[in-house]
């Protein structure tokens, strides 16, 4: 490195993405200053999934909503939310009124 070079610091940060069959967590070393946009773009997850349409999905940190151009720091989750199939509240209600539950026969 040469004398007088400003070394950039950096954080990490973790990164998750779920699918119905499959959860992908990462950590990320970015510099200081970095974007959620910035985390997804050095995780690789979008050549890991080729077909998932990330730049479209919502993002948040530690499960609050947060713009891909927030600034994050050291320790955070970035989530990437994927759209639900279907309501689990509208699921659970429906199964109950059929007189079922989300339960496994096995769980009792």
């Amino acid at each position: 490195m040469e004398a007088g070079a400003a070394m950039t610091e950096r954080v990490q940060v973790e990164i998750v993405f779920a699918l119905a069959n499959k959860q992908t967590l990462l950590t990320v070393t970015v510099d200081t200053g970095a974007s959620i946009d910035d985390v997804i773009a050095a995780s690789g997850l979008a050549e890991r999934y080729p077909d998932e349409s990330l730049q479209l999905l919502e993002t948040g940190i530690w499960g609050h909503p947060a713009a891909r151009d927030h600034r994050v720091k050291q320790g955070d989750r970035v989530e990437l939310y994927r759209q639900l199939q279907r309501d689990p509240r509208e699921a659970r209600r429906e199964l109950a009124q059929s007189g079922r539950t989300m339960r496994k026969p096995e769980e009792g």
